[in-house]
């Protein structure tokens, strides 16, 4: 194995195994650090966490097991793959765990810090992050309600996160060919983090050739990017979906996905909403979610997602903490459950949503198919006859739920 790649959620894992897949790469995508060795032929194995929200010591001891384990694989490089939003709090956990993976490398390379993924509408610019053409603070993220993201700045907002020096790569230096040496000085100057400009995909492919030789690089799923290793190698040939029932499940409650409900619903879905007293009083559970979704004619969701001011009320009624659990409590039965009575697609929308999910189905390994949209391809439950795909909140186009299901029908 040459890359390692340590994901702070599944979705994200899911959007850079594509990426990687795309770029040439024979990867693997395991669900938690694995208890045996990678098969021989894996180039690019990613170990997807569920460490995004954690507090920070466990998102930072989590992400160590996974490095010491890539280590072991023969690694040379590693990727820490976050949000292409930067989704984070100012006590971490980006910050934290890129300094605990510099020290457990103990490089004194210059580090790259960089969610850019433009071909889903996330750039960065001037140290910016931008979301469409909406600053990341005006995009709706600021109502995230784990990680509201107040602040575009990202070395103002990862200088909250960590004491180490944080520089920026102008795209201007990059586009010109000078990015090595750049980060090089910058790093020399005491500033070993440096946040980078990128515009473009193509950004993202000058910015790998920059730092192909560095220890560990951070950032979003495009850093994944390289069209030179992708010629005459990726395709899917192999990948095949499964026949049977599918069953779309979602907890995210942002934009895009708000959005896909609501084209769902116009293009003729089943469509079956909870919400958190419903599941506390024990009104909706389970088995009769699962019940409702194998007697629908069309595509079933079931969903809990809901506007900002609604998911802040039921938080001030009940507890921030509690109603996540009760929500992923939930969906893990669900999907447990749906599976066990026949559904071989599972569709899930929200990386909370998807970690719950994959938990409870206990997956170990992921081979990664097709594209659905950018940054999200179809999954194949390693020996097993079930295909998932495993959506990021954000990401997809309004149709996403439909085009899922049938791209991982086996016709």
């Amino acid at each position: 194995m040459k890359l390692g790649v340590i994901g702070d959620d599944f979705t994200g894992s899911s959007d850079i195994g594509l990426m990687l897949a795309e770029s040439g790469y024979r990867t693997v995508q395991y669900v938690g650090v694995p208890d045996h060795h990678a098969r021989e032929d894996v180039e690019a194995g990613i170990i997807s966490l569920k460490s995004r929200s954690n507090p920070v010591l466990e998102a930072v001891e989590q992400s160590l097991q996974a490095w010491r384990w890539l280590a072991d694989q023969g690694c040379t490089q590693f990727f820490f793959k976050y949000c292409s939003t930067f989704d984070s709090t100012k006590e971490g956990n980006i910050g934290p765990v890129i300094d605990a993976l510099i020290d457990a490398i103990g490089t004194t390379d210059p580090v790259v810090v960089c969610p850019a993924v433009p071909v889903v509408g996330r750039t960065l610019y001037q140290g910016h992050l931008f979301v469409q053409d909406q600053l990341l603070s005006e995009s709706g993220l600021q109502n995230h309600p784990i990680t509201p993201m107040t602040d575009p700045d990202i070395r103002r907002w990862l200088g909250y996160q960590t004491e180490r020096g944080i520089g920026h790569l102008p795209i201007a230096a990059l586009r010109a060919g000078k990015g090595r040496e750049a980060m090089i000085e910058i790093a020399k100057s005491g500033n070993q983090l440096v946040v980078c400009d990128a515009l473009e995909m193509n950004d993202l492919a000058l910015l790998n050739q920059a730092c192909a030789s560095f220890s560990l690089v951070t950032g979003g799923s495009g850093l994944g990017f390289q069209p030179e290793k992708a010629k005459g190698r990726a395709n899917n040939d192999h990948w095949k979906g499964e026949s049977g029932s599918a069953l779309v499940l979602s907890g995210s409650c942002s934009n895009a996905t708000r959005a896909q409900i609501a084209e769902h619903k116009k293009s003729g879905g089943a469509q079956l909403k909870v919400d958190v007293a419903q599941l506390l009083d024990g009104s909706v559970t389970a088995s009769s979610a699962v019940a409702w979704a194998l007697e629908q004619s069309s595509l079933p969701l079931i969903y809990s997602s809901d506007t900002p001011e609604a998911v802040s009320k039921v938080q001030a009624q009940c507890g921030g903490d509690k109603a996540a659990e009760t929500v992923e409590h939930f969906f893990s039965q669900v999907a447990a459950e749906s599976v066990d009575k026949g559904v071989r697609r599972l569709i899930s929308a929200g990386g909370e949503t998807s970690g719950a999910i994959v938990g409870a189905l206990n997956v170990t390994d992921l081979e990664i198919g097709p594209m659905i949209d950018p940054g999200v391809p179809a999954l194949r439950v390693s020996g097993r006859n079930l295909v998932v795909a495993l959506k990021s909140g954000n990401f997809g186009a309004p149709d996403f739920f439909f085009k899922a299901a049938d791209l991982m029908d086996n016709q």
